[in-house]
């Protein structure tokens, strides 16, 4: 399931939507991306997100598919929010399940690793500075790298 939204997210509350009734899950892995206050020595009061509505719901849907073509998932959740964001609020949440750990261990790393270099979503910090927009990452694109391996094999 894919949910681009401005409002924030209760964590508890979605993981038991997600895995209320199901008896056939024995693994769930989570990841939940917060705003820093500091990047590098630059501090940050706030970010806005930007995303192009229905091209990134599809992009999503994409990665997620590809979650769910590499291991035995029972249910996955990607909800990632827009908008002005303060230091200390949830940017993201990737929540996946499978009748195995590793397998919702995995595909939740691979999630993250994917949504943040796949996913259509543009950054803009307000630093002391003045407004930066970031740039994509070297360490970003590496750990997504990992599982273009995997491809591969």
């Amino acid at each position: 399931m894919i949910r681009v939204q401005h409002e924030d997210f209760d964590i508890g509350a979605e993981i038991a939507a997600l895995t209320q009734g199901r008896t056939d899950i024995g693994g769930v892995a989570s990841f939940i991306g917060l705003v820093r206050d500091v990047v590098g020595s630059e501090s940050v009061g706030a970010m806005t997100l930007e995303h192009y509505p229905g091209m990134t719901e599809k992009k999503l849907q994409e990665i997620e598919a590809e979650a769910n073509r590499r291991w035995p998932l029972s249910a996955s959740l990607i909800i990632h929010r827009f908008g002005r964001l303060e230091p200390g609020d949830r940017i993201v949440l990737v929540i996946t399940a499978s009748p195995h750990r590793q397998a919702a261990l995995e595909s939740c790393a691979f999630l993250i690793d994917w949504l943040k270099t796949k996913a259509p979503f543009w950054k803009l910090e307000e630093t002391a500075a003045g407004p930066q927009w970031v740039e994509a990452r070297d360490s970003d694109d590496d750990a997504a790298a990992r599982w273009i391996k995997d491809v591969a094999e």
